[in-house]
């Protein structure tokens, strides 16, 4: 598996070796892991500077509010009530816990914009905070003429600001006040700093009247109350929201504001008695106002480096300065911290068992993965700076290019650098060349590197000698996320397609047995279709000698014993029996909607591959190929032996997939919706214009990489078995569909043990 696979953010360390075991670091992003002694003193300083009380950075208290423990909102079930006027059905449940139970999203972030500012300061704040956010809407009055691409964009069709905030204020309670226990309103002027807003809004509780941001006074006003500052963005509650709601139309006919934020704020305090506060559960709202033509990179104050809002930003550059800035500190702030649990962890690691030399390295890194039998060795990769030595072609040896040339030069580079901060102003490196380079991937820790380097030693006093030196390198696995999906359901009907040729009819007996057995009889959401290909000679002659005549025949039987199952099946005529062009033939003569199991006769259908099939393909998301578990010659594994009863039987138990392999050369199998297909396809037609070769030299595999944008999810399937079959290979297929098919025969012939006693058998039947 290439190293582009393993994107994002790696935390990459090194230990190195000259003489003694030593600690330094390799690191894109410049992360210090630090081994054996260490002169910093293991303090307090983690656990009590932070901007969150106890955990996080900026504030000398530690612990939340004292109601904090008490909060009154608590998840409720929701229960299911049966209608007695309505025909009872099946409750459909929802699979998701927060669903049942009433949970909510976090926080709603809107941004109060207009048509002059909406394709300039908006898309400044849309390019930095949005991503952070599960939602994030733009509001303005009038539409512009041309809407920024990504941006949820409310237009309420008045640019007045006190009437712009009114509607913004209703929009949010009737079509997000039941979904979000936080609201957050800002300006387009205003920089938020995501990550601190979110822990935030974490730290509070959700069953409270609140209203916080920046306090300021009315102008005039002689009372102690204050509204929030628009400028600096403020929090909403959702239950502040939900009470006032009925008192909005009231507040936009009585009070007179020229400004939006103070008409929200006097509109809270005359009907809900709330002020704006700065904080609230000892958590603090933290604010920088930014002076005239400041420079954010020269900014040092604890107050702006402590900041959640920052405001004005008068221009979209200011704003990215002011993200590219936060970002150094928040990275900044990230790396102190893991040097310092690093010598907590190392400092705690006296008291085990093991003592210090149980730590393992990178310290808070998992230890290397130990295999318990010869087959879960994970193998290491050799390159040089020119080649690797293990290709994904199969080939011994290939040329370094693209993320692999990029990772092997990244390595190198941060090696000697990291070398030259260790050793500075004692001893210079450069790196003369690399002798000997090994990489492998560890599931459980990350890609491990091993350098055997020449480098050039310089003094101070400028002699230099050539060494040789090993030293070791990783690159953790770290910040695992989870990527949302789209909710499906188990209850889709599966379209069974399966092409049969000439030469595979015989199998046409056994694959319609198994379906019957599992999918006829236990009545699954399924149903079949043949392909019968006939080639030009055949098509010929089939008034008179129908080679699918026995297949047709098999067809009718299963017919008359379900009476109510209809099997169709259609002829087509053509040399070269491509996946694409008789998937042409299938999709015009089925709904868009449809979900297709393109099957081959080989397959084993069940019902727990039918569920995953529903589960894997979603509509305008994902196409879904698996890897089939493909059986060993059962002429070569048992020879003269009967095969156990377990091993023999299709099912899909650890034992039944002992004597065999996942078939990771075969792309036949795959499930995928009518829309997605036909969408790649019109794509594809736009390429190729009039030129039909590609359609006999592609599968469909080639179609939804090439001309679709969804996910190709490919993984291995235990439920799909399929037993012992020597494909032939047709050779006006393309160079790389032949050569993955004669692949899958010669791999699937027996594994090497096996092989190896065959032929041990052999040379010994010989010699006697």
């Amino acid at each position: 598996m290439r190293l582009s696979s393993f994107i994002a953010l790696f935390r990459p360390a090194l230990p190195l070796i000259l003489g003694l075991s030593l600690g330094c670091s390799l690191s894109l992003l410049m992360v210090s892991w630090t081994q054996g002694d260490t002169e910093e003193p293991c303090g307090d300083e983690f656990v009590n500077g932070g901007l969150f009380p106890g955990s996080l950075r900026g504030d000398p208290q530690g612990g939340l509010g004292g109601d904090a423990g008490n909060e009154d909102f608590q998840p409720r079930i929701v229960p299911y009530h049966k209608d007695p006027n309505k025909p009872h059905k099946k409750v459909l449940r929802t699979r998701y816990i927060h669903t049942e139970l009433g949970i909510r999203e976090r926080l709603l972030v809107g941004v109060l914009t207009s048509r002059i500012t909406l394709n300039t300061l908006a898309v400044a704040v849309n390019r930095t905070v949005a991503h952070h956010f599960h939602r994030t809407f733009f509001f303005t009055g009038l539409r512009s003429p041309k809407l920024p691409h990504g941006m949820a964009v409310v237009a309420h069709g008045d640019d007045r600001p006190v009437w712009l905030m009114y509607e913004t204020v209703r929009h949010l309670h009737q079509h997000h006040g039941s979904d979000y226990d936080w609201f957050y309103l800002a300006q387009d002027d205003t920089y938020t700093q995501a990550e601190r807003l979110a822990q935030l809004v974490g730290h509070l509780s959700a069953g409270q009247d609140l209203y916080m941001g920046r306090p300021e006074e009315f102008i005039g006003g002689e009372e102690r109350v204050r509204y929030c500052h628009g400028g600096y963005g403020y929090l909403l509650s959702r239950s502040l929201l939900a009470r006032l709601q009925p008192h909005l139309d009231t507040c936009r006919n009585d009070i007179l504001s020229v400004r939006p934020d103070e008409w929200l704020g006097r509109c809270i305090i005359d009907y809900l008695g709330l002020s704006c506060v700065e904080m609230h559960q000892e958590m603090t709202y933290r604010y920088f106002e930014l002076e005239k033509n400041a420079d954010p990179e020269r900014e040092e104050s604890a107050q702006f480096k402590n900041a959640f809002t920052v405001h004005p930003v008068s221009e979209p550059d200011l704003m990215y300065r002011l993200h590219k800035r936060f970002s150094q500190i928040e990275l900044d702030w990230t790396y102190q911290q893991i040097k310092q649990l690093q010598v907590q962890i190392s400092n705690l690691s006296e008291l085990t068992p093991e003592g210090k030399e149980g730590t393992t390295w990178p310290v808070g890194v998992n230890p290397p993965f130990r295999p318990k039998t010869r087959f879960e060795v994970i193998n290491w990769d050799y390159f040089t700076e020119e080649h690797i030595y293990s290709c994904a072609d199969g080939s011994p040896k290939c040329e370094l290019s693209g993320a692999d040339r990029a990772d092997v030069s990244a390595v190198l580079e941060t090696a000697v650098e990291r070398l030259n901060e260790r050793y500075q102003p004692r001893l210079r490196f450069r790196k003369r060349r690399l002798l000997n380079g090994y990489r492998r991937f560890d599931p459980t820790r990350g890609m491990e590197y091993t350098l055997d380097l020449a480098l050039e030693a310089f003094t101070q006093k400028g002699h230099s000698q050539v060494i040789a030196k090993r030293v070791g390198l990783l690159r953790p696995l770290s910040s695992v996320e989870i990527i949302p999906m789209p909710y499906v359901t188990e209850a889709t009907r599966v379209q069974v397609v399966l092409p049969v040729t000439a030469r595979e009819q015989d199998y046409v007996g056994n694959f319609l047995d198994t379906y019957a057995m599992n999918a006829l009889d236990t009545h699954d959401n399924a149903l079949l279709t043949f392909l019968f290909v006939y080639d030009p000679f055949d098509a010929q002659r089939v008034s008179e000698t129908d080679v699918f005549a026995g297949a047709k025949a098999m067809i009718g039987e299963v017919e008359k014993r379900y009476g109510d199952v209809k099997i169709p099946w259609i002829s087509v005529k053509t040399e070269v029996p491509s996946q694409v062009k008789l998937m042409d033939i299938i999709s015009k003569k089925h709904p868009v909607d449809t979900l297709f199991f393109l099957a081959s006769v080989w397959t084993e259908v069940n019902g727990d591959f039918l569920n995953r099939c529903r589960m894997n393909a979603i509509s305008n998301w994902q196409v879904f190929f698996p890897v089939h578990f493909q059986e060993y010659s059962p002429a070569i594994v048992y020879r003269d032996q009967q095969p156990s009863a377990a091993a023999a039987s299709s099912s899909f138990s650890a034992e039944g997939l002992r004597d065999g392999r996942f078939d990771r050369h075969v792309f036949d199998e795959a499930c995928f919706y009518n829309a997605d297909y036909m969408a790649a396809r019109t794509a594809m037609a736009a390429d190729i214009l009039d030129n039909d070769e590609p359609l006999e030299s592609m599968d469909v595999y080639e179609v939804f990489v090439r001309y679709s944008g969804l996910h190709v999810f490919r993984a291995v399937e235990p439920a799909l078995v399929q037993k012992y079959v020597q494909r032939a290979c047709n050779p006006r297929f393309s160079e790389d569909v032949y050569h993955r098919c004669v692949l899958s025969n010669l791999e699937g012939l027996a594994s090497r043990s096996h092989l190896a006693m065959a032929l041990f058998e052999q040379e010994q039947a010989n010699s006697t």
